[in-house]
């Protein structure tokens, strides 16, 4: 991920800190039109002045006002009036108290601009307004309504050079299963319903014995005409190709969405710029492919990877390569940690340390590695007071504010954000140029593992010496980019892997009796030879049968045996070894497992010791698949001739150090 540091990188801080800084007058800006541009290969936003402007903004700069609102007389969070004569005041302070903290900007769910005095992306709720995503996408009235909704929506904010652009919604997330079952269910007279058949029998060559291959239609129902008027769901089978149709959909739907958003907003404010609608800590492909021609930047949130401040390659190459290159705003990132003075109990699988001093330097360290990613033009971060004691509204309980529900500042958080804050315009500047100086340290010849002693029960990365173990990236299946990636190390004990990747799984749309197909399974497949002949073994992750919330846990499965002899023989246990899944974060799916020397038929080896190895990951339903070699995953570990040349490496156990993020 991001390689900052050496002479280069130190040369091009200093030369960016000794220049003048740029600063826009937004009350005397020549337009309101902002922009995007690339400079030197590092995306940036440009201001209505003609300056480049990395955007270090925050969300909910509201005063407490939305959750008040929300909660009523039970509210005990953050209040202004508790701390400002008027929210006038309060607002100056506030934009005082984040100039020194390094922030520059506003996120979703702030003040107007007008009264923040900041710049700001403004959330416009535009599809849910108008009702497009769940009720019928593809009628003519929705158009008409989105059109006049943007007007309407947009007009407290168009002509403000303050005004930076608009999200058209928030976290729509384009979850493709569920997409395809809830319009199986709609009425004949819904348009959207009529396209979605149209769809099957376009995919499917107007064959009903094909579709059926693939799909459970309902009880009954045994013609295309029989579909259009069913009410009940259309179900994926295991083993089938179905989800190739159940993508599709995904991205026609999305495609409208993006074209009918871009095109209100556009007409409502041309100066301003589209972000999209803030994609939730996960992509769907077919989405990103739609939405690219229409946005200026794509929106998405994260959850950034391990509490040092981690971020996960593969994730922004797919992004990247998807998207064509668009620029990225990372709309929605935070830290939470345990120790806290509001009480918040971090409810859920979100980023969260145990201490304060922890959560300072995993923000700090975040901050400057999304600042060295060329794509990026900004982070903004969630929020900036804690949620209430007891929690918002909707449950959510975290420890996610620069300051507590008594407006007292984390100071530990905030003087390490400010710091990093005051580096990341300078390092975006440096992230091309630094990025080209640097590689992988695994690109050219052996793949050399690092010794390390990994816990593979504390679920997390942060004891991973990530760079080192980091694999060169896996070769995607044709028309696919990467979904994730894989760390390898040893010890003593064994042969540790860790992965982190990304994939949607629907529990409604997938139905099925018995045990959980594993053909179907989301699956990390390793093959190793040390000399003793080659070993294999597959990490299947098996979903719940119900979902009883919005990121369901998962079992990690580990067998002996390649996939496909697992598939058709079952599971044979790994003697001794160590699988664990991190827990509720589905669609992203981060995992560590340890085998044993003894698995491998081998006794403990010595620094410098080779070995082949090879490496592949399959989605869901066998949609697409990576592997080291390119080849697909059943031949590929059929053909341990062509597995590449991996080395344990030289040294002591890199262990973490007390008090490292967790």
């Amino acid at each position: 991920m991001p390689r900052t540091g050496g002479v280069l990188v130190a040369a091009l801080l200093a030369a960016f800190a000794a220049a003048p800084a740029l600063a826009c007058d937004f009350d005397h800006a020549p337009t309101s039109h902002w922009s995007v541009a690339s400079e030197n290969g590092a995306q940036w936003l440009k201001t209505p002045c003609g300056h480049r402007f990395y955007s270090l903004g925050v969300n909910i700069l509201d005063g407490g006002t939305g959750e008040h609102g929300k909660l009523g007389q039970a509210y005990t969070g953050y209040d202004w009036q508790k701390f400002a004569p008027t929210i006038a005041d309060w607002a100056a302070a506030t934009r005082r108290r984040l100039s020194e903290w390094g922030f520059n900007s506003a996120g979703g769910w702030s003040l107007p601009p007008q009264e923040s005095r900041l710049p700001t992306v403004i959330n416009l709720e535009l599809g849910r307004l108008a009702k497009f995503h769940w009720f019928d996408p593809f009628s003519p009235d929705t158009e008409a309504r989105m059109m006049s909704l943007a007007r309407d929506l947009v007009a407290p904010y168009r002509g403000s050079p303050y005004r930076i652009g608009y999200f058209s919604d928030n976290e729509v997330g384009w979850w493709a299963g569920a997409l395809f079952g809830f319009f199986s269910m709609k009425p004949a007279d819904n348009v959207t319903k009529q396209r979605w058949v149209a769809m099957l029998r376009r995919h499917y060559g107007d064959d009903w014995a094909r579709f059926t291959a693939d799909f459970r239609p309902p009880e009954g129902v045994g013609s295309w005409d029989g579909l259009l008027d069913a009410r009940q769901l259309t179900a994926l089978r295991p083993d089938s190709h179905g989800i190739a149709a159940v993508r599709e959909w995904a991205g026609i739907v999305a495609e409208r969405y993006y074209t009918l958003a871009e095109r209100a907003i556009r007409a409502a404010d041309p100066d301003a710029l589209y972000f999209g609608d803030r994609l939730p800590i996960y992509y769907d492909p077919a989405a990103v492919k739609a939405m690219a021609p229409h946005v200026d930047a794509i929106a998405i949130n994260y959850n950034v990877d391990a509490g040092d401040g981690w971020l996960a390659r593969y994730f922004f190459g797919g992004l990247e390569k998807l998207s064509g290159g668009k620029p990225v705003l990372i709309t929605e990132w935070f830290f939470a940690a345990r120790e806290n003075r509001t009480g918040n109990t971090n409810n859920g699988h979100l980023m969260t340390v145990d201490t304060q001093a922890e959560r300072a330097q995993g923000a700090a360290a975040a901050t400057r590695n999304f600042a060295a990613l060329p794509e990026i033009v900004g982070t903004h971060w969630f929020q900036y007071y804690d949620h209430p004691k007891g929690g918002r509204a909707d449950g959510e309980d975290y420890n996610f504010g620069l300051v507590d529900v008594d407006d007292r500042p984390y100071e530990q958080l905030t003087e390490a954000l400010a710091a990093a804050n005051r580096d990341a315009p300078a390092i975006h500047a440096a992230a091309a140029k630094n990025a080209a100086a640097g590689g992988h340290v695994n690109n050219d010849g052996p793949i050399v593992l690092p010794h390390a002693d990994i816990d593979v029960h504390d679920k997390s990365l942060a004891d991973w010496p990530k760079p080192a173990s980091l694999l060169p990236p896996l070769k995607p299946s044709p028309g696919a980019v990467d979904f994730g990636e894989i760390y390898l190390s040893w010890n003593e004990r064994g042969l540790a892997l860790g992965t982190i990747g990304q994939d949607y799984f629907d529990i409604d749309l997938f139905p099925y009796a018995g045990s959980f197909p594993l053909a179907d399974a989301y699956r990390v497949e390793l093959g190793l030879d040390l000399g003793a002949g080659p070993r294999r073994f597959t990490l299947f992750f098996i979903p719940p049968r119900t979902k009883l919330r919005d990121h369901p846990p998962m079992t990690a499965l580990l067998c002996a045996g390649a996939a496909a002899q697992i598939i058709a023989e079952g599971c044979h246990p790994v003697p001794d070894a160590e699988a664990v899944y991190f827990g509720a974060d589905q669609p992203r799916i981060t995992a560590e497992m340890l085998l044993p020397w003894s698995a491998l038929g081998f006794a403990p080896p010595q620094p410098g010791a080779k070995l082949r190895a090879e490496v592949a990951m399959t989605s869901w339903h066998r949609e697409r698949w990576m592997s080291l070699s390119g080849e697909a995953p059943e031949r590929a570990m059929a053909d341990p001739a062509h597995w590449l040349p991996v080395r344990l490496g030289d040294g002591l156990a890199l262990k973490r150090p007390a008090g490292a993020p967790g």
